[in-house]
């Protein structure tokens, strides 16, 4: 990710074409991703026009995607003013984090009992090249396995009402990771965290499992917290110093 066009809600000037087939879905990702990576930042304005141009694609099946990401929670739109991104706060992660930690638990105990072997691995391989990120720093990359390996336990649980519920809050959580200021020791305790899910997850132990999931969103919410409360006390320290 490009931090500096990031911090500054500015888009990395360069063609990004889409491919014909399947275009809405494509861009959809393809915005989704722009979002939870800070390339575009909470509060700024949607730039449609670039957008456009950098995807070499019209307004309208942009306008449809940013629809869909509104459904998310990722974008605010106002009639005739556009489309937002929309802002995350303390209180939106108060509210998500509780919920989401209990549906990875369930998700959790249920795949412990019915993920195949070739599922677990699956969730194996992802988890060492999880871990191989982390020991070079590259925390986009890791972000990207961490979050296949949570959609890997959900898919493995079978369970397409508990997907859908997922589905509905994946967005906005995967933002809130992403978002958080990652130091060096709550870096190293997300990836012990997750060998613990790994191995609850082989020993096939649900309960245990859904344990340590509930409990890793848990500490993955005060760390968000705690870059957000941050990112409030600096803005107020500019805002004062203007």
């Amino acid at each position: 990710m490009d931090t500096d066009s990031a911090k500054n809600g500015g888009l990395t000037p360069f063609s990004e074409p889409v491919a014909r087939g399947a275009l809405h879905d494509r861009l959809v990702a393809r915005l989704r991703d722009l979002i939870i990576e800070g390339e575009l930042s909470p509060g700024t304005r949607v730039p449609e026009r670039e957008l456009c141009q950098r995807f070499q694609v019209s307004r309208t099946p942009l306008r449809e995607a940013l629809k869909v990401l509104a459904a998310d929670g990722l974008v605010q739109l106002a009639p005739n003013r556009g489309a937002r991104v929309a802002a995350l706060t303390v209180a939106d992660v108060e509210e998500m984090f509780p919920v989401m930690g209990a549906l990875e638990a369930l998700a959790g105990e249920l795949a412990a009992s019915r993920i195949t072997e070739e599922g677990l691995a699956e969730v194996r391989a992802l988890h060492y090249q999880m871990v191989l990120h982390h020991k070079r720093g590259e925390l986009a990359a890791y972000f990207r396995l961490n979050q296949q390996i949570h959609e890997k336990i959900l898919a493995a649980a079978g369970n397409p009402t508990l997907a859908a519920l997922y589905q509905g809050l994946a967005g906005r959580i995967r933002r809130a990771r992403y978002l958080a200021n990652m130091s060096g020791r709550r870096w190293a305790r997300a990836v012990e965290e997750h060998e613990a899910i790994l191995a609850a997850l082989e020993a096939r132990a649900g309960a245990r499992l859904g344990a340590i999931l509930k409990d890793h969103l848990k500490n993955k919410c005060e760390t968000v917290k705690e870059g957000l409360l941050a990112e409030e006390d600096e803005a107020a320290q500019a805002a004062s110093n203007t």
